[in-house]
């Protein structure tokens, strides 16, 4: 095992997970409800694609983390997975920018106007229902995953493994869920960027 990179003080990064949590969430739930109309030069959907690209690396990532983990590759680990939250703190940027860039997009809307008609809803089809079904499972795991993730860093990061083990059981399913189905909610949803 690795030694320990911090000094425990649980009542500190309680007060710092729980801090930096709230105000991502709250600024993600802010910036959500504004769009900017500002002409950057460039399709701002490209925001977009930097999500899905960062999503698809840390999907990789934690298949490689858990992968050295159990290699007992513990440097190698801690490297992959710090590399992982890094990318992460990208992405919520780029989520973030490409949100108040572009602003929302309905899926099926072909002539984007923002609304559906019943034609665009045939159109779409079953998939519609598919693509909502996969947003409404990844959006609130997407939103309660950060403390896991900071929590079972910190327990790595103080030496505590039993209890880092145990969070990993729980955090690292989600943010492998989270990861992959933002690629997947990409892949789905950008034919109707405009």
């Amino acid at each position: 095992m690795l030694n320990p990179s911090f000094k425990k003080d649980d009542n500190k990064a309680k007060l710092l997970i729980y801090a930096v949590s709230f105000v991502v969430f709250a600024a993600v739930v802010f910036l959500s409800n504004y769009k900017l109309a500002v002409n950057l030069g460039f399709n701002v959907h490209v925001f977009a694609k930097l999500n899905a690209v960062i999503n698809s690396l840390v999907a990789i990532l934690l298949v490689a983390g858990i992968v050295s983990a159990k290699q007992k590759k513990y440097e190698l680990h801690k490297k992959i997975m710090l590399t992982a939250i890094f990318l992460s703190v990208l992405f919520l940027l780029s989520y973030i920018a490409h949100h108040l860039l572009a602003g929302d997009t309905k899926y099926g809307d072909l002539n984007y106007d923002g609304f559906l008609s019943l034609d665009e809803k045939a159109l779409a089809g079953s998939l519609r229902m598919l693509y909502y079904f996969i947003l409404i499972t990844h959006i609130p795991l997407a939103a309660i995953i950060l403390p896991f993730i900071l929590f079972t860093a910190y327990r790595a990061l103080i030496g505590e493994y039993d209890q880092h083990k145990k969070l990993v059981k729980i955090t690292w399913p989600i943010w492998f869920y989270v990861a992959i189905t933002g690629v997947v909610v990409y892949i789905m949803i950008s034919p109707y960027y405009h």
